[in-house]
């Protein structure tokens, strides 16, 4: 009896030793547990190129074509100046000041330019394949630049009026013909129908245009003598306009005629006044002044 008593207590000892290792060993199993669901919420390491291309590839539709434009002749109207008078442009710009007057001292001084360019001249005279503008370019460049030079064959003088028929001397021959300057205006530039080329030519005068500082081109021709035109009208010491009254240079009575070509001569004065002069405006002429622009 004392025997089986013993080997109960054993059993019972035994079955309480399991049970209590088994209670201790189920926090770890649920430790593990909380560690394995914690996996699926790390990040997921990014699809490669090749896995990314080929599940978002997708085709791009290309832009629409223009439509075809409709093919247009296109006419090339630009040729090249006639003739270069960039040799005279730097002479202008060397002996003649913005307000027209000439240090033909120093022109005289430096002779070999401005011959050079009267040789250009006289040896490339105008054909019939040259335009209108080239034309009036090169001939009122003539002009000037004889002009010029007949004062310096002259110089030092206080008028080109101290030179006996200034305008009748035939001094340059240009191909096979001798010219003088009244030749060049009257059989030359008066005759192609442009009145403003009184604007744009020279007597060496105080009251004549003012030589410009630059040459004349067929390129810029219009605008050149449009700012001629304006420049000289402007100018109270050559003419003054009113609505009634009008002083104008001589150059308008001299060459009246030229003036009239589309109209009254006040209309020819209107298209670059700033006041309206009236048709039955008071019309008086200033005097003169030959005095040399230097």
């Amino acid at each position: 009896m004392k025997y089986i008593s013993i080997l109960v207590v054993a059993l019972l000892t035994s079955a309480c030793c399991g049970a209590k290792n088994t209670v201790l060993a189920q926090p770890e199993q649920t430790k593990e547990v909380a560690v394995v669901t914690e996996v699926p919420d790390a990040v997921e390491a990014p699809p490669s190129p090749g896995s990314l291309v080929d599940e978002t590839e997708v085709e791009i539709p290309l832009p629409p074509k223009p439509p075809k434009l409709e093919e247009v002749d296109v006419v090339d109207d630009y040729k090249p100046e006639a003739f270069n008078h960039s040799r005279w442009n730097k002479l202008l710009k060397k002996y003649v000041t913005e307000g027209g007057n000439v240090d033909y001292k120093s022109f005289k001084n430096n002779p070999r330019e401005l011959s050079v360019y009267i040789d250009d001249l006289t040896h490339n005279t105008p054909t019939e394949d040259w335009n209108k503008d080239d034309k009036l370019a090169y001939w009122i460049n003539a002009y000037n630049t004889l002009t010029v030079d007949l004062i310096l064959k002259n110089y030092p003088l206080e008028s080109i009026k101290d030179i006996k028929d200034p305008w009748d001397q035939r001094l340059w021959q240009f191909g096979d013909k001798w010219y003088n300057l009244n030749d060049i205006e009257h059989e030359i530039l008066r005759k192609m129908d442009e009145p403003r080329i009184h604007f744009a030519i020279v007597c060496a005068s105080v009251s004549c245009p003012k030589l410009q500082n630059e040459a004349f081109t067929a390129s810029k021709l219009e605008e050149q003598l449009t700012n001629a035109t304006n420049e000289f009208l402007a100018d109270t010491s050559k003419n003054e306009f009113s609505k009634d009254e009008i002083k104008l240079s001589k150059i308008f009575k001299w060459f009246k005629k030229d003036f009239e070509q589309n109209g009254s001569l006040i209309d020819f004065l209107n298209q670059y006044t700033t006041v309206t002069i009236s048709e039955s405006a008071k019309k008086s002429y200033k005097d003169y002044n030959w005095d040399l622009n230097d």
